[in-house]
């Protein structure tokens, strides 16, 4: 046989219980056709000595945004800021570049971690005529200014916040340039739909870095419309990436559910009832597409952001706020319009972080399941920020995959562990938990929201450890193969792909990682070297 690639002198771990390590591998036609002594006969086009470098399968994260992503690379970056005031330097010098009366957009807007407090006046004045739209890491709350609020229609008597609030006042009645969850929408529509070829630019500087990272296939959760998407034709946008050569992994989306509508019936109903469905024209539902690019699960959002004090609580927080969350949409309303999108093909993501929303999103798909089967794709609650025993054990039994975000512990878990106090710390993001449990954990990063790397994820999945060296959670320390397998046989899994992803075996995607170092031997995953990255055989990276 003539292959197209031979790997030699490699340790490869394949993830393949049946054969766990190989020193060469054979691909043909983007796919891997046999180990060692299976090719020990066969010729190759080309052939790749790797002088004993490591190789794993391509890494998958489960739970990004991409196209988000990529518009923090060509937008305004307020990530290194420690201040409100470096804040207001950033953007008076971006101002400057920006015509008068122009949008200033920018992203990576950490309040939390920022001293001084947000004021609308040196917003004002930092910004000059032009409206600001500074969103937030946790992508559930945005910063804006007078003339943003004003173009929002805010000053003119008649304003209503999607959903009745979510523009909060000081208290002089003044808003403070803080706009949360579905009252984004009242800045967002002004400035959207994105054009396709900014969409396309963004996702092209976006995958090169997943490529540089080792990261071969990817799940945007959550394009098209509502405050987590940029355009309706968002999936246009991915497809002019694909045939231009722009999109450098794979890709799957899921569309939000706002992007559904309802549909007719059929000709004759089947025993699933006669209710009514959402979805797309055509009969478009999860799994059409190619290898390539796809469609996934529906997004549905259940409850806020922990950080922002607004994920659906059993108990109250301990934060300033002692908040116990809310919902984003009514827990029968939200059972109601997953089934029409169930019945209608589509599987389900359900945003789930706080405890309560968690029951509730298990109660959904539990409901849709038991009345109309399996879905095309693995159902799956994203985030599942905090779940008690009980919740791990339900997850376990009825096959839903999650995907916490172990990067979160590092940036983030100082503060997380703070506002559900000592008592449900070990709550937060598990992950030994849900593997003991039989939980399939998905890598993920939610990425821009936090450093999208996964040999960071894997180590924060295995030293529990934030950036301030404080241990989250130490009973949740995954094994270094099990955090392994997050980011490549469960993530897979996870997103429908595990019989062609996230394993090296004969049929597979020859999609795989040269590492400089082994992940299962190291100290400082996180440190490893990304030496080259292959998606069907071809290199989308190579170290310079």
């Amino acid at each position: 046989m003539k292959l197209d690639l031979l790997i030699t002198n490699a340790r490869i771990i394949t993830m393949d219980p049946g054969r766990p390590e190989a020193r060469s591998m054979g691909v043909w036609h983007g796919l891997i056709v046999g180990f060692d002594e299976e090719i020990s006969n066969d010729h190759a086009a080309r052939e790749l000595d790797l002088a004993g470098a490591t190789v794993v399968p391509g890494f998958i994260d489960a739970h990004c945004h991409t196209a988000w992503f990529g518009q923090t690379l060509l937008g305004l970056d307020c990530s290194a800021a420690a201040s409100w005031s470096e804040v207001y330097d950033l953007v008076r010098e971006r101002a400057q570049g920006v015509a008068p009366g122009e949008w200033i957009l920018g992203t990576g807007l950490t309040p939390s971690a920022l001293t001084g407090e947000r004021d609308l006046t040196s917003l004002d004045d930092a910004a000059g005529d032009r409206p600001l739209y500074l969103r937030h890491t946790s992508g559930h709350a945005l910063t804006t200014n007078s003339e943003g609020l004003r173009r929002a229609g805010y000053f003119d008597g008649t304003f209503e916040a999607p959903g009745g609030r979510g523009v909060p006042t000081d208290d002089a009645g003044r808003p403070t340039g803080l706009v949360e969850e579905n009252a984004q929408e009242c800045i967002q529509n002004l400035v959207k739909p994105y054009p396709e070829d900014l969409i396309v630019r963004g996702l092209d500087l976006a995958t090169r870095r997943y490529a540089s990272e080792g990261i071969t296939s990817f799940t945007d959760a959550g394009i098209g419309l509502g405050w987590i998407g940029h355009s309706p034709a968002e999936f246009a946008a991915y497809h002019a990436a694909a045939d231009s050569g722009r999109l450098h992994a794979r890709a799957q989306v899921m569309p939000v559910m706002d992007t559904l509508h309802a549909l007719p019936e059929p000709g004759e109903l089947d025993a699933s009832g006669t209710g009514p469905r959402l979805g797309l024209d055509l009969g478009i539902r999860t799994g059409v597409g190619d290898d390539r690019l796809s469609i996934g699960p529906v997004k549905i959002f259940s409850d806020g952001s922990l950080l922002g004090e607004t994920s659906a609580m059993h108990d109250a927080l301990c934060g300033g706020s002692h908040s116990r969350g809310e919902f984003l949409i009514p827990p029968d309303r939200l059972i109601d319009v997953a089934e029409q999108a169930y019945r209608a093909g589509w599987s389900l993501a359900i945003h789930a972080i706080g405890d309560r929303a968690v029951d509730v999103a298990m109660d959904t798909i539990e409901h849709c399941q038991a009345h109309h089967g399996p879905g095309p794709a693995p159902n799956r609650i994203e985030h599942v920020g905090v779940t008690n025993p009980g919740q791990v054990s339900r997850l376990a039994e009825l096959g839903v995959a999650v995907t916490p975000q172990a990067a979160f512990i590092g940036s983030l878990g100082k503060h997380m562990s703070g506002l559900v106090g000592p008592e449900k710390t070990e709550w937060l993001y598990r992950g030994q938990s849900f593997v003991e449990a039989g939980v399939c954990v998905a890598g993920s990063s939610d990425r821009p929201v936090a450093d999208g790397r996964p040999l960071l994820g894997i180590q924060r999945a295995v030293d529990r450890t934030t950036d301030e060296g404080f241990v989250i959670g130490p009973g949740e320390r995954m094994t270094p193969y099990d955090a392994l397998k997050t980011y490549t046989v469960n993530a897979a899994s996870a997103t429908g792909f595990g019989d062609s992803r996230g394993t090296l075996a004969p049929g597979y995607c020859a999609d795989f990682v040269v590492l400089g170092s082994n992940p299962l031997e190291v100290a400082s995953i996180e440190d490893i070297e990304i030496l080259q990255t292959f998606v069907g055989g071809e290199a989308t990276y190579r170290r310079a």
